[in-house]
């Protein structure tokens, strides 16, 4: 009987050793989840670009400003000869200010690649595409036409392109007094307040 006790404790003191020495099982981690990006937002990735583009244009507006502020004030005259001196004043501090402004200086390489995405829609897509286009070509003026440089003047006598509601939706919006204008296939950035030719894009149209 004493013989049988022992081997049962020490069979239980065996068995109780054995367990204490085996390590339970970690718990299994989660199966991993693709990343979601959460509902109901769209990313813009030409966001950054447009961003920048009207960063530049607020800084040529800034200079602008500060030139105009140098020139005879535009708005207390009405006799067209102090119009085009005060006119041509501005521009003449423009110039100064930006004397090493070059193409490509608002219209990066990048930015020229958005506005391409942005203008193929409302100038490709069914009859309102060829509409736009139409409208485009009937008033723009050849390129022959508009000296294709920055800082320059753009031609009194020569017509401001129609630029369609579409096409300017599908755009980055500009400042007051800064436009989009066309000529021939070509998209040049306009000031129409110190008639000057900003920057430009060639062969914009699709």
């Amino acid at each position: 009987m004493r013989t049988l006790l022992l081997y049962t404790v020490t069979g239980s003191v065996l068995a109780t050793g054995v367990l204490s020495s085996m390590q339970a099982p970690a718990p299994a981690a989660p199966p991993a989840q693709a990343q979601q990006m959460p509902k109901g937002r769209n990313v813009n990735p030409d966001a950054g670009l447009a961003a920048d583009f009207r960063k530049r244009v607020d800084a040529y507006v800034k200079l602008r400003d500060a030139a105009e502020s140098a020139a005879p004030d535009l708005e207390r005259t009405e006799k067209a000869a102090e119009i085009v001196t005060a006119e041509k004043t501005m521009a003449l501090n423009i110039r100064q200010a930006r004397a090493t402004a070059k193409r490509g200086d608002i219209f990066t390489p990048a930015t020229e690649a958005m506005f391409r995405r942005m203008l193929r829609p409302p100038l490709t897509k069914g009859k309102d595409g060829a509409d736009n286009k139409a409208i485009i070509k009937d008033d723009a003026p050849q390129p022959k036409e508009v000296p294709f440089k920055v800082n320059s003047e753009y031609p009194k006598d020569v017509a401001l392109s129609t630029v369609p509601p579409d096409v300017l939706l599908s755009l980055p919006q500009l400042p007051e007094d800064v436009q989009y204008r066309f000529a021939g296939k070509h998209m040049i950035l306009y000031d129409a307040k110190a008639n000057l030719i900003i920057d430009f894009m060639l062969n914009a149209i699709p």
